[in-house]
């Protein structure tokens, strides 16, 4: 059997050449398509309506014109293979399981997903190896744990704008990704490092500051903290999409980060709690979901 990242539309083809059965991860948002669905590289928003539909419909269009030589390849392999050609991108997804780290309450309204497709929410483990950090630094000031993950850590102004926007605040701030030599003079209230327990620092975090990849957004959510999301690239604005749709956060452009904005959404998300009971409610769907445990039970079921 393989098992093939939905984002990889050759990996179905190759287990059929093969004779191999392969099970589909979503390892980002779902690809699956429907109407009133936006297309998981915009930053639209969630609408069930007319105009909603015509949109995706476009951004639809759009996505399968700028990936056709990607669906030529694959054609041309699969005549090569004597295998059936594709119709859309659904066929290139499992049809006997496709499982997504996705809890199916971080996510909007869904109507025709098929019976093989299973939310399992995060699929992660903790860490094997201890990292060093300076935990006798933190106290009981509420913690701020920001992160722009590892492939958007090289520009330090988003940085220092989260810097800025702290110092004035009764919080502590710890910046993961880039060490303190690299930012320069920090206010009293603010930590860098090169290298963060992100998990361990999140359960205690009363906010997260990121750019909005999946992990460190999940690893959030399944630990009950609300999130200021500042999207980049990617799926970054649809993610961020949904977290405001399910309550657990807020959006700001990285085009409109600024100290004095930053500061008021902070403030803005610390002192609402609906915020974090939104958060807390997508922890607990988390929690019920199965993870690796259900992910794997149905990989070992689809397999016999």
């Amino acid at each position: 059997m393989l098992l093939v990242d939905q984002t990889e539309p050759a990996g179905g083809s190759v287990a059929q050449y093969l004779g191999l059965p392969f099970v589909t991860i979503c390892n980002a948002l779902a690809l699956n398509r429907e109407p009133s669905i936006p297309p998981p590289f915009t930053p639209w928003d969630y609408r069930d309506d007319a105009w909603g539909r015509m949109r995706n419909r476009l951004g639809n269009a759009i996505s399968d014109r700028i990936l056709a030589p990607v669906r030529h390849t694959l054609a041309d392999y699969r005549a090569r293979w004597k295998l059936p050609a594709h119709e859309d991108i659904e066929d290139t997804f499992s049809s006997i399981a496709q499982i997504s780290q996705q809890p199916r309450e971080f996510d909007f309204p869904r109507r025709c997903l098929p019976d093989s497709f299973h939310y399992v929410g995060p699929l992660r483990r903790k860490s094997l190896r201890e990292v060093a950090f300076p935990w006798e630094k933190l106290d009981s000031r509420p913690l701020i744990y920001a992160s722009l993950g590892t492939l958007q850590n090289k520009n330090l102004k988003p940085f220092h704008c989260f810097a800025e926007a702290c110092r004035g605040l009764e919080v502590q701030l710890v910046i993961a990704g880039v060490g303190h030599e690299s930012l320069g003079a920090l206010p009293k209230n603010v930590m860098a490092v090169a290298y963060a327990p992100q998990l361990q620092l999140i359960k205690r975090a009363s906010l997260t500051l990121t750019h909005g990849g999946l992990n460190t957004v999940l690893d959030s959510l399944a630990c009950g903290v609300p999130l200021l999301i500042m999207p980049i690239t990617y799926e970054q604005p649809a993610i961020a999409q949904r977290v405001r749709w399910v309550g657990a956060g807020e959006m700001m452009p990285i085009s409109q980060l600024n100290p004095a904005h930053l500061c008021a959404l902070i403030g803005k998300l610390l002192g609402e709690r609906a915020y974090a009971d939104a958060a807390r409610r997508i922890a607990d769907a988390i929690r019920a979901a199965g993870g690796v445990k259900r992910a794997r039970h149905i990989i070992e079921t689809v397999g016999r």
